[in-house]
């Protein structure tokens, strides 16, 4: 897992409104990941105020180093589209430490680490796991079969700077994002980015 590695491309997102239809997809995605870990490590995982934009550029975490969980949606066909879920490097630590049963003042002092040691980067793993499964339920339940989801790993980003993952520049992605909270820890931003993949049923 390259958490060392950084993607370098600057940002400059182009946007318009998706429809209600992609917003209720990416809402429910979003909504999965957040349940799945909230009952994975028993701590509330709250995301709320989804905002869903169809965009022809990938998005960028603010400010701060970032966490990409990348996913892959295979479809029947054999083509694989690429997406991810994005959120500070902080919050994506305060999982993996609860996912290591680890104690509330355990994560606090880890949240501000940035050298990440095997035992952490095992469990960001994990946790890229878990939101490749969630998002997978999500669209079962939504659109119905034909697109298997997993994930592709997880990748430290430069603050502002947008996430690697196989992507055509000008292609529609469709980025939501939501205000989160982990825990007792400040709000943070979410950040999912995925292909236009079909209808809600």
């Amino acid at each position: 897992m390259p958490i060392g590695r950084f993607a370098t491309v600057p940002p400059s997102p182009r946007m318009t409104t998706c429809t209600e239809q992609q917003s209720q997809l990416s809402e429910e995605i979003l909504a999965r990941i957040s349940s799945d870990l909230s009952m994975i490590t028993d701590r509330e995982f709250q995301v709320e105020g989804m905002q869903c934009e169809l965009a022809e550029e990938r998005a960028a975490g603010k400010d701060k180093i970032h966490i990409s969980f990348k996913l892959g949606f295979r479809h029947e066909s054999g083509e694989v589209q690429h997406g991810c879920v994005l959120m500070p490097l902080a919050d994506a630590i305060s999982l993996a430490c609860f996912l290591m049963m680890m104690p509330d003042d355990g994560v606090k002092q880890k949240r501000a680490v940035t050298d990440l040691d095997e035992s952490l980067k095992d469990a960001l793993i994990e946790v890229s796991n878990f939101v490749g499964g969630a998002t997978d339920a999500a669209l079962r339940e939504a659109i119905g079969m034909g697109i298997k989801v997993r994930s592709e790993g997880c990748q430290g980003v430069r603050p502002d700077v947008r996430p690697a993952f196989i992507y055509d520049e000008g292609q529609e992605l469709l980025v939501t994002r939501a205000k989160a909270r982990i825990h007792e820890f400040e709000e943070f931003e979410m950040v999912a980015m995925i292909p236009p993949l079909g209808e809600p049923q």
